[in-house]
């Protein structure tokens, strides 16, 4: 696929052509978008094949649903949204494997924590796949998507204490993982 000429392609063109069925329109929908929506589900995910899974999800709703946007906002915040959505649902599925446990809130903040800002992106999505499924749930949806504890606990059936404590032990343990990563570096340095 010609990255140049899809990029010539407006939104509201894509949409049209998506919605007439266009392949062609469907293909440059999917290369427009698929590597960040990709690195929005690899945030979600233990690893790229999961990842991948979620990536064709998201784009199955989207074709599904293209005909209920409404150009509110950006067609790309709208896709967005759906594949966090999907991420959501799909941590959902699975909490049954797993159990979520009310605990006593815990806050860690640390300024210590800007050590992330010396890590290369990868790093930085491998050692938030390490989580456990909860604190990577909990840490995702209110660090990088910006949901309040209130509406974490309502999403996910789990309390408001909860979704912090399970924030708190995410931070300790990616804090962890990062002065590990800098010691590791500064003796490989030395």
């Amino acid at each position: 696929m010609n990255t140049e000429s899809n990029l010539n392609v407006s939104d509201a063109d894509l949409i049209n052509g998506c919605l007439n069925k266009d392949r062609k329109m469907q293909e440059m929908l999917y290369h427009r978008f698929s590597s960040k929506m990709y690195a929005v589900c690899l945030r979600y995910c233990k690893d790229a094949e999961d990842a991948q899974d979620l990536l064709q999800d998201g784009f199955v709703k989207i074709f599904k649903n293209l005909d209920k946007f409404r150009g509110d906002g950006s067609f790309e915040g709208w896709i967005r949204r759906i594949f966090v959505n999907t991420s959501i649902e799909h941590f959902r599925k699975s909490l049954k494997s797993f159990s979520v446990t009310e605990t006593q809130e815990i806050l860690l903040e640390d300024p210590s924590w800007n050590a992330l800002d010396n890590l290369a992106e990868k790093d930085i999505i491998k050692m938030i796949q390490e989580l456990s499924p909860g604190y990577r749930q909990v840490f995702n949806m209110y660090v990088i998507e910006g949901y309040s504890h209130k509406d974490i606990g309502d999403i996910l059936g789990i309390s408001e204490g909860t979704s912090k404590s399970q924030l708190a032990r995410a931070k300790g343990i990616l804090k962890k993982m990062v002065e590990d990563k800098l010691e590791q570096s500064r003796q490989e340095l030395n």
